[in-house]
């Protein structure tokens, strides 16, 4: 392995400067000459030795990912694999490894404070997790720096989602395309779900449409098979929505097996719109109209803010991030306007 010591005598410098130089503390050195030393240590092929690294900055550069798959298919689905893969991309550009914390460590269970501090991260995201877990609390209370995604802690640094304005997007386009007969599949009581909620009812409110309690159904995310099953419910109603809003993509997946049975068209018979705007949803015919998370932004700036608190746990203040999305308008709702005309 190649040392400090070995690229010094390369160099024809002292240990001391070649030292400062690899660790960008190198005012009082010429930057022809820092330039140069980074040249030769690459060429040799240094590379940092984290336990001393570790001892000299107090600091493991590693940030702990806390994402819990209730459903199983969490970490395989194309928003959360978006997230991560951005949280993975955001700390590995700023110098920082990530690992993942769980209640397991080979045979023995810790909670997920002791997991982090097992691992010695610096910091952790939360990406996906039941956050009312007494131990989710502990974690984020605790004196390791912490970013949640999609929920808000008093006092704590979170990256949410605009679901609010998302559903209010929703509901002012189906709308606008002449829709007063609007279902809402929602996933279960979640804060995520709560927000959706809210927004709906506020935009039907906006847009004068009448909110039919029996088209509110509450469905899972990411179960196509429960979203099939309330798009049943509706359709048997003896004055069924025009318009069925599902709570993610793959249960619109769901919903249009039952409507594809029943022998209906989309949009011609019945219209759908889903949520979080996968690929899945632009390459499917229709195309899904769907409200398109923006999963990097999402997790570059968990990556960016835990980071910030890390590096300057005194002045930086805890934020809530709200990312925006956008509606994809693809081609599942029908314009009810030209109907009438």
């Amino acid at each position: 392995m190649v040392t400090i010591k070995d690229i010094a005598l390369k160099c024809d410098l002292s240990i001391a400067s070649v030292s400062k130089a690899l660790s960008g503390k190198a005012s009082d050195i010429n930057p022809k000459t820092v330039e140069y030393i980074k040249s030769v240590a690459k060429e040799m092929g240094y590379i940092p030795n984290a336990s001393a690294r570790v001892l000299k900055t107090n600091h493991s550069y590693s940030i702990g990912v806390l994402f819990e798959d209730q459903t199983q298919s969490g970490i395989q689905h194309e928003y959360f694999s978006g997230i991560l893969s951005a949280i993975k991309d955001g700390c590995e550009a700023r110098g920082y490894d990530i690992t993942f914390i769980s209640h397991h460590i080979g045979s023995r269970n810790l909670t997920y404070y002791e997991h982090t501090r097992f691992r010695n991260c610096d910091g952790v995201i939360i990406a996906n997790a039941e956050f009312t877990n007494p131990e989710i609390s502990y974690l984020v209370e605790s004196d390791i720096p912490t970013v949640t995604i999609d929920y808000v802690f008093e006092n704590r640094s979170s990256v949410v989602s605009d679901n609010s304005q998302g559903m209010h997007d929703i509901i002012e386009y189906v709308s606008q395309m002449g829709h007063k007969r609007i279902a809402f599949i929602h996933g279960e009581l979640t804060s995520v779900t709560q927000k959706r909620l809210r927004g709906f009812y506020q935009a039907c409110q906006k847009y004068k449409i009448e909110i039919r309690e029996d088209m509110i159904k509450e469905g899972r995310y990411h179960v196509p098979k429960d979203s099939a099953i309330a798009t049943q419910e509706l359709l048997d109603m003896s004055n069924p929505p025009t318009c069925i809003i599902y709570p993610d993509d793959y249960s619109l997946l769901g919903g249009m097996t039952v409507i594809n049975k029943r022998g209906l068209k989309i949009p011609d018979d019945i219209s759908v719109v889903g949520y979080d705007g996968i690929l899945l949803s632009r390459l499917m015919r229709p195309e899904f109209t769907t409200y398109v998370q923006d999963a990097k932004n999402i997790g570059i700036s968990a990556a960016k803010k835990v980071i910030e608190i890390i590096e300057n746990p005194k002045t930086c203040k805890p934020e809530i991030i709200t990312i925006k999305g956008h509606l994809q308008k693809g081609s599942t709702v029908k314009d009810l306007n030209q109907v009438e005309d």
